[in-house]
């Protein structure tokens, strides 16, 4: 119990940092990667998100509103498929990508302080084994699509 115990701690409080610092560019913790995988892959299927950040759809359409309503991104329908959409980054998106980047990096420091190389290595590891194992129990299949801020 004191693993549970320690990753919701630490889930919580970095996404209450993590909302502090990115409140001047406009996001949140819960809209952030998904803005940055979109201005990584400008174009990339609305639907193919679900297989790379194992969120609900429902989550899905309301953060990409969200970002849309606040002009981070545009949507498209797409040319095979008019029942799907395209995401495209907007010139504010693009313009405040670097510094959401240094925030999450800024982040990832403060969690890992103190821990060497081989330790921020391991417990990467070890969390994706995890993030593995409980998505395999609940038969969830996803690509693996590897995402670095």
């Amino acid at each position: 119990m004191k693993l549970l115990k320690w990753l919701s701690v630490a889930d919580r409080f970095y996404k209450i940092y993590l909302d502090k610092q990115l409140a001047p560019f406009g996001v949140n913790s819960s809209q952030h990667m998904f803005l940055i995988k979109i201005c990584a892959s400008p174009g990339i299927m609305q639907d193919s998100l679900m297989d790379i950040f194992y969120v609900h759809p429902s989550n899905i359409v309301r953060t990409i509103a969200a970002l849309e309503k606040q002009g981070m991104i545009t949507r498209t329908p797409n040319d095979q498929d008019k029942r799907t959409w395209r995401l495209y980054p907007t010139d504010r998106a693009l313009s405040v990508l670097e510094d959401i980047r240094t925030v999450c990096k800024k982040t990832e420091t403060l969690l890992l302080q103190g821990f060497s190389e081989e330790e921020k290595k391991l417990l990467t590891d070890l969390l994706m084994r995890a993030g593995r194992n409980i998505t395999a129990s609940l038969q969830i299949e996803r690509k693996e699509e590897e995402f670095d801020d």
